[in-house]
């Protein structure tokens, strides 16, 4: 029989021979728009830097600060000895952003997302959730006991459906589960159709909004207040480690009892080390500059449909819509194949893309995911359209 590492060695060499295989590109310094690597500098369009926070010598400073003033580490949990009154200020401060009750900080958002449902729900209440939910929620959900109801993507009617099946089942508590952003399309949940079945249902919502807070809507609020439906969704989850800042973290806001609950009974925060005081300092006051933003999201929102109208003026295959994220499709057979070689020979032309294809993304769906940042200019923009066109020309002829 063959031993684990001969067939996991196996495994490997089919997923290079299907052209599938990620590679981990090194960054030879800071992440921004503009990034040195082993093959020379790029300019970088595959960071969930929004607001080009990632780099910001403000955060590098607070960051500095912090670390003479708070240490390293905390080398505990939070019940433990592991909460700084820095760590509740930016609860606090997480909320009040928000809108919220109040908020509870996790290692991730990941974390956050695998913690809550076990914490909230049991097995006679239900989880209806969108198929294309981001796979910390998919894998939060599967540690729950509480029913499961999956909806098709965005989809109002078979939402509605999966609501019923779950009344006609008498489950106690039903909550609704979406991402705010899809963020391999770059789309949006239809949230006022949502709030509106939620509250024809008495269900609750909860929404994933890492790829929102901060730069969607307005005010940087997010998906609610892009939606118009601030104080209908009950239950935010997002993380520090996209807008942010960029560096690690995440966190739930939402009412103060739902809150209090996870400080009890969420594993992941009971039983992991308390957010590093660095991360914590930099956080609070990336969430600073990011409440004060509007000229960066004005900003972002003009290079978005800049790119968008080149790309799609070149014959590119981009999805529809209005996010900083925009997704090239290769689709077909050969389309992953195709999306890695033109994402690396984009990388030889000076800019960095990174393609995604299955189990990422469906088979036959392959794509580069272009993600905008603020600190993107005009010019970068362009030397990123030409470089898919050249890319495309080199590659397919």
């Amino acid at each position: 029989m063959d031993t684990l590492s001969e067939r996991l060695t196996a495994h490997l060499d089919q997923i290079r021979q299907q052209g599938l295989y990620k590679e981990e590109r090194e960054i030879l310094g800071r992440q921004g728009s503009h990034v040195d690597t082993n093959s020379g500098q790029a300019l970088n369009f595959c960071a969930n830097n929004y607001l080009g926070l990632a780099g910001d010598q403000r955060l590098v400073d607070a960051a500095k600060e912090a670390l003479d003033r708070w240490g390293f580490g905390m080398s505990s949990v939070r019940f433990i000895c592991g909460t700084q009154d820095q760590h509740s200020a930016l609860e606090r401060e997480i909320a009040q952003f928000l809108r919220m009750d109040d908020s509870i900080l996790f290692s991730s958002c990941f974390d956050a997302n695998g913690g809550i449902f076990g914490a909230l729900l049991g097995p006679d209440d239900a989880i209806v959730s969108d198929e294309l939910n981001h796979a910390s929620l998919i894998d939060g959900i599967r540690l729950c006991k509480a029913a499961r109801f999956r909806y098709r993507n965005a989809d109002i009617e078979d939402l509605r459906r999966q609501l019923q099946a779950a009344r006609d089942r008498k489950c106690d508590q039903i909550l609704i589960v979406t991402d705010g952003v899809f963020s391999m399309d770059g789309s949006f949940a239809p949230l006022e159709q949502i709030c509106d079945l939620a509250e024809e249902f008495h269900a609750l919502v909860m929404v994933d909004d890492s790829h929102a807070t901060g730069f969607v809507g307005e005010h940087g609020r997010g998906t609610p207040e892009y939606c118009g439906v601030e104080g209908r969704v009950d239950i935010l989850t997002g993380t520090l480690g996209k807008a942010l800042g960029g560096a690690s973290g995440g966190y739930v806001a939402g009412p103060q009892a739902i809150v209090d609950t996870l400080r009890q009974q969420a594993r992941p925060y009971l039983f992991s080390n308390t957010l590093a005081p660095v991360v914590v300092a930099g956080s609070r006051k990336a969430l600073e500059l990011a409440a004060q933003a509007d000229d960066a999201r004005a900003h972002l929102k003009e290079m978005s449909a800049l790119f968008r109208s080149l790309m799609e003026d070149a014959g590119f295959d981009v999805l529809p819509g209005s996010h900083p994220i925009h997704a090239v499709m290769f689709r077909g057979d050969d389309g992953a194949a195709l999306a890695v070689r033109i994402a690396a020979r984009m990388l030889e032309l000076g800019v960095y893309v990174t393609a995604f294809s299955f189990p990422v993304v469906p088979r036959g769906l392959a794509r580069i995911r272009v993600q905008l940042s603020a600190a993107h200019s005009e010019d970068d923009v362009r030397a990123c359209v030409k470089a898919f066109i050249d890319a495309r020309e080199s590659v397919i002829g």
